[in-house]
C-alpha cells in the first residue's frame, strides 16, 4: 500500500470564531475569591481580570495566526486521523532528521522561536554542519490534530503514528527524537519502542517511574527527589486526577468558557516556570494567549486530556524490566515540575550520553530557553551524525 500523501495546511480562523469569543470575554461572571490567594490556590483572580483585559482589547490573533503559518504545515490521513505537522528542511549540507514532540497543555506554537535555530543554525551563530530538518507534529488528539469524536490516543499510539510519520510518510528511516512533558514520554518510547530507526533522544523531561517506595536505601540525592516527588504528588496532582478519571466533565467547562481555559491553563505556566512571579514580564501575554488561542479556536481542551485517562488506567509507557538503550541527553532546568538524579534516570535509560544542569527555565524549555535547548541539541547529535 503506498504512503499517504501529505497535503498543505494553512490556518485561517473565520471572523466569526473571533467575535463569539469577544462576546464570551465581555459577558464572563467572575467567582469570588479565597483570601490571601496569591496563587496558593490556584489562579490569581486579578491577574486573570487583567489577562482578560488584555485579551479582549490587544491581543491581536491575526498577527499570530501569521506567525503559525510561516512554517510549512501539512496534514496526513495517518492513524485514522488527519494529523497535522511541520515540516521545516534544514539549511545545510546534510541535515539530520529531528522530530519535536510538545506536551499539555503546549503546542507546536512552542517551538516557533526553537525550529529556525535547529533549521539555520548558521543565521542564528552556529555552524551550518548542526543543521536539522524539523518535523514537529501536533499530537493527536491535540490542536490540529483533533476533530470532533475522533479516536483517542494513548501515548504509545502516538510514538506509533509519529514513527509512521517520519519513516512511511516522509521517508527519514533513520532520525533523532527531542520532547518535554509528554514529549518526553513519547520520545521515550521511540526510543524504546523503535531502536533500529531512532538514533539517539534528547529530553528535558525524564519518563521515570514516579513511585516514592521504589529506594530501598536511598542516597541523600535520591531522599531529596522523594521529598520533592511527594510534595509534588500531594499537591500538584489535582488536574492529572481530574483528567485523568472523569476528563469529559472538564471538557464542558473548559469548551464553553474560555475564561475557565485561560485559568487552567495559566495557573500551568506561573506554576512550571521559572517566571519568578512576573509571568507577563517573563513569558510575554501573548505568548501564553496564543497557545491558549490554538486550544480554544479548535475546540481540542477535552481530547487532550485523554494521554492523563490513558496512562492512569494503563502501563508506564516503558514496560518494567525494560529499557531505553538508545543515545540519550537530557538537560534539567531548574524549574521543571521534576529533577530525578542520574541514579534515577540510568534505571531506565542505559545510555545516558549527555547530561548537562542548567541555572534558569523551567517545564517550557523551547518557550522559555531557546536558545540554551538549541545548544543542547546541538551538541548531542553532533556527535550522533
Amino acid at each position: 500500500m503506498p504512503a499517504p500523501k501529505p497535503v498543505p495546511f494553512s490556518l485561517k480562523v473565520e471572523q466569526s470564531v473571533l467575535d463569539d469569543l469577544q462576546q464570551r470575554l465581555s459577558a464572563v461572571r467572575w467567582p469570588d475569591e479565597i483570601p490571601k490567594n496569591d496563587w496558593k490556590y490556584g489562579t490569581d483572580l486579578a491577574y486573570l481580570k487583567s489577562l482578560v483585559d488584555y485579551w479582549r482589547t490587544q491581543y491581536d490573533w491575526r498577527r499570530h495566526e501569521a506567525v503559525i503559518n510561516s512554517f510549512r504545515q501539512y496534514k496526513v490521513k495517518l492513524a485514522g486521523i488527519d494529523l497535522h505537522f511541520i515540516h521545516e528542511e534544514g539549511k545545510g549540507a546534510n541535515p539530520t532528521p529531528l522530530l519535536l514532540s510538545h506536551g499539555w497543555p503546549g503546542s507546536v506554537y512552542e517551538f516557533h522561536n526553537l525550529i529556525p535555530m535547529l533549521t539555520d543554525p548558521q543565521s542564528h551563530g552556529a555552524s551550518a554542519s548542526d543543521a536539522f530538518s524539523v518535523v514537529a507534529p501536533s499530537l493527536p488528539g491535540y490542536t490540529f490534530s483533533f476533530e470532533p469524536g475522533q479516536q483517542r490516543f494513548s501515548l504509545e499510539q502516538i510514538a506509533d503514528a509519529f514513527a509512521e510519520l517520519m519513516t512511511r510518510v516522509l521517508g527519514y528511516d533513520k532520525f533523532g527524537a527531542q520532547g518535554g512533558d509528554w514529549g518526553a514520554f513519547v520520545t521515550s518510547r521511540l526510543g524504546y519502542a523503535y531502536p533500529q530507526h531512532v538514533t539517539g533522544i534528547h529530553l528535558n523531561m525524564l519518563a521515570v517511574r514516579r513511585d516514592p517506595k521504589m529506594f530501598e536505601n536511598p542516597t541523600a540525592e535520591e531522599a531529596k527527589f522523594i521529598e520533592e516527588l511527594n510534595e509534588f504528588l500531594n499537591e500538584e496532582t489535582g488536574y492529572q486526577w481530574i483528567q485523568g478519571t472523569k476528563p469529559q466533565t472538564l471538557a464542558y467547562g473548559l469548551t464553553d468558557s474560555p475564561v475557565g481555559l485561560a485559568a487552567w491553563l495559566v495557573e500551568k505556566f506561573y506554576s512550571w516556570t521559572d517566571c519568578r512571579g512576573d509571568l507577563d514580564g517573563y513569558f510575554g501575554r501573548d505568548t501564553m494567549l496564543t497557545d491558549i488561542m490554538l486550544y480554544w479556536i479548535t475546540g481540542a481542551i477535552g481530547s487532550s486530556f485523554w494521554p492523563y485517562y490513558a496512562r492512569r488506567h494503563g502501563p508506564w509507557p516503558i514496560p518494567q524490566g525494560k529499557s531505553v538503550d538508545v543515545p540519550t541527553a537530557y538537560i534539567a532546568f531548574p524549574k521543571e515540575i521534576l529533577r530525578p538524579p542520574r541514579s534515577v534516570a540510568e534505571r531506565m535509560y542505559t545510555n545516558i550520553q549527555r547530561w548537562t544542569t542548567q541555572s534558569r527555565g523551567g517545564h517550557f524549555a523551547a518557550l522559555e530557553q531557546p536558545e540554551i535547548l538549541a545548544e543542547d541539541v546541538r551538541a548531542f547529535f553532533r556527535t550522533l551524525r
